[in-house]
């Protein structure tokens, strides 16, 4: 198993459609502004935060539970960005829609610019023959308010692929979070 280079995002993106919308190279500003980058790196690629939120709320006492969650525990709305109470956190969804080849697996970590602040952003991995947005859990850790972005980078996924495929991949077994396109609350 190895990471994959840009070169190979690159390829798999424009034959076989791996990640829509596409930037093949790594945006640092747009429109002159500075801006937390997002595309292809040397071997990942940097994933951006759509403009859908839901902040957690405790306003009705709920326990977190996810065997059985509320989703009354979030309160969504749409914006250029989204401010996380102190130790609270936030999801989103990645502007990229997803498609993992058979042989692939991701994982995805947070970007430093977002750690260095005390945000951080959790993914799970992308499964071989998964596809969908991507749901973005960005936890505040500080005790202050924490603001992020949408439309700009928030996290770096690495492609790994497999010297052999894999017997069962996610598709085949039907995984649940197949397909999202929403941010999507935890399943059972």
């Amino acid at each position: 198993m190895s990471i994959k280079s840009d070169k190979w995002i690159r390829r798999m993106a424009a034959q076989h459609g791996m990640i829509e919308p596409f930037e093949p190279n790594l945006i640092r500003q747009v429109n002159g502004e500075k801006i937390v980058s997002y595309g292809t790196s040397s071997y990942g690629y940097d994933i951006r935060c759509a403009d859908e939120f839901k902040v957690f709320t405790n306003i009705n006492s709920t326990i977190v539970d996810p065997k059985n969650f509320d989703p009354n525990s979030f309160v969504e709305f749409k914006n250029d960005f989204c401010i996380i109470p102190p130790n609270s956190f936030a999801l989103a969804r990645t502007v990229e829609y997803f498609r993992i080849p058979r042989s692939v697996l991701t994982v995805c970590l947070g970007k430093s610019t977002y750690a260095r602040c005390g945000i951080i952003v959790n993914v799970t991995p992308f499964e071989p023959e998964w596809e969908g947005y991507v749901t973005l859990e960005f936890s505040n850790t500080t005790p202050l308010p924490a603001k992020i972005y949408a439309g700009e980078g928030c996290a770096q996924v690495l492609f790994f692929e497999s010297d052999e495929e894999c017997e069962i991949s996610y598709k085949d077994r039907g995984g649940k979070y197949q397909g999202q396109v929403g941010v999507t609350l935890p399943k059972i």
